[in-house]
């Protein structure tokens, strides 16, 4: 259990540094972006272990990185448009 929590820990971390390199004016700070990946990997470490048991180890990081990956979505902010006058 504690590779599922150091691994899972790593993905998410992983998975938000990814996110804050890729998206960084999309994003909020970056203290939010890192606890928001560590903290959604854990909860899908938690629930997935919880569904399938002890012994799942690449199961449970592979729903781990899914669940930091959904709630790293939502903290996407849309694009700004340019906004143009049609009189221009």
């Amino acid at each position: 259990m504690v590779w599922e929590v150091l691994g899972s820990t790593a993905l998410g971390l992983a998975l938000a540094l990814g996110a804050l390199r890729l998206l960084p004016t999309r994003l909020p700070g970056r203290r939010v972006v890192l606890a928001t990946g560590t903290v959604g990997a854990l909860f899908g470490a938690f629930v997935t272990h919880s569904a399938l048991g002890p012994g799942h180890l690449a199961a449970t990081l592979v729903g781990a990185l899914a669940v930091a990956a959904a709630l790293l979505s939502l903290l996407i902010r849309p694009a700004r448009r340019v906004r143009r006058s049609a009189t221009a």
